[in-house]
């Protein structure tokens, strides 16, 4: 019978435990005590066996936390220069503490964690996380009852993790973008400096290196991995995701479609409730969008409820859509 698997412990909860043991020391830690008694290491720590590849995750944590503004110290031990076994880790208690004059009520402390979950998965990633292990290290874990229904935002795109280490480490990604209309994907190379949720729907706002050029890619139409390069790039001052969303809610504010709905139908009530919808008369919605082909998607799904009095290119998305889904099932119904 083969060993259980150890349990898998969330990369999260191993950091936290990491600076944790690091600022409970005053003398430090050395590698193998971290390893041995850590959460997060010791389940796979060998007494007697290899772990260089739990030494080679410890030496990624290291990094991790340092770039998430933890000052983590290397100590080495008298006598044993340039020994790299006997080198001791510590986090000093009054580099890491707020300062004296600064406190949090219980409640403050659980608006501040509440916020810190919701960025964890938005454009903030880094800055929420260092937020989080502050906020426990130094015993903010607030018993507040909100917290357990407290919004978890997550994201079903495969590219948004690769995309949130790429904004955590500056770095230049390449990956394969299917735009509507086109049959095949085309390789892009950019730099994102932002991940932003518009509408329900990511999208990461790049900056294209060779040309400057600033594009917003939907998460949902990247197709295949994300590819991280060893290509670096400094993010523009104005170059945040506020501009970024400023941007996205200008051309929604100024792109307007009206459309005729069946009283009482689903489609109706669905886009009567859109932000921003305004009732032109009992038939007729203006309602704003910013990417054409998603509403048209969306009108599409609503059958004969919706008709698109305008403007005529979304008129003319909606329509293709509509033919092409009456030939598949007139095709389904000969072959059947």
């Amino acid at each position: 019978m083969s060993a259980a698997r150890s349990p898998r412990i969330p990369v999260e909860e191993r950091l936290f435990s990491l600076v944790l043991a690091l600022l409970a020391t005053d003398s430090g830690l050395t590698k193998t005590e971290v390893l041995s008694t850590v959460q997060g290491y010791r389940q796979k720590f060998r007494q007697s066996g290899d772990n260089a590849a739990l030494e080679r995750q410890f030496e990624r944590d290291k990094d991790d936390i340092r770039e998430l503004g933890v000052p983590l110290e290397t100590i080495e031990s008298p006598g044993a220069s340039g020994n790299n076994q006997t080198l001791r880790y510590r986090i000093p208690r009054g580099a890491y503490e707020l300062p004296a004059d600064i406190a949090f009520s219980s409640e403050e402390t659980a608006l501040v964690t509440l916020a810190a979950m919701v960025w964890r998965e938005g454009t903030l990633s880094g800055e929420s996380r260092r937020a989080l292990l502050k906020l426990r290290s130094l015993g903010g874990t607030a018993a507040v009852p909100e917290l357990a229904y407290a919004p978890r935002i997550r994201s079903r795109d495969a590219a948004f993790e690769p995309l949130r280490t790429a904004l955590d480490r500056s770095a230049v990604v390449r990956f394969d973008y299917l735009k509507p209309g086109e049959a095949r994907a085309r390789e892009r190379r950019v730099a994102p400096y932002a991940l932003v949720q518009h509408h329900g729907r990511w999208m990461v706002p790049a900056i294209e290196p060779e040309s400057g050029a600033r594009k917003t890619f939907l998460l949902s139409r990247i197709v295949g991995a994300v590819t991280l390069t060893s290509a670096r790039y400094e993010r523009p001052a104005d170059a945040t995701a506020d501009a970024a969303l400023l941007e996205l809610e200008a051309l929604w504010d100024t792109q307007v479609a009206l459309v005729r709905v069946v009283p009482m139908s689903d489609a109706e009530t669905r886009l009567s409730k859109r932000r921003g919808t305004r009732r032109v008369d009992d038939e007729t919605l203006e309602i704003h969008w910013t990417d054409q082909h998603i509403l048209a998607d969306e009108l599409s799904s609503f059958g004969p409820e919706v008709v698109v009095v305008g403007p005529p290119v979304l008129r003319s998305l909606v329509t293709a859509r509509l033919q092409a889904l009456a030939t598949r099932h007139a095709d389904g119904v000969t072959r059947g």
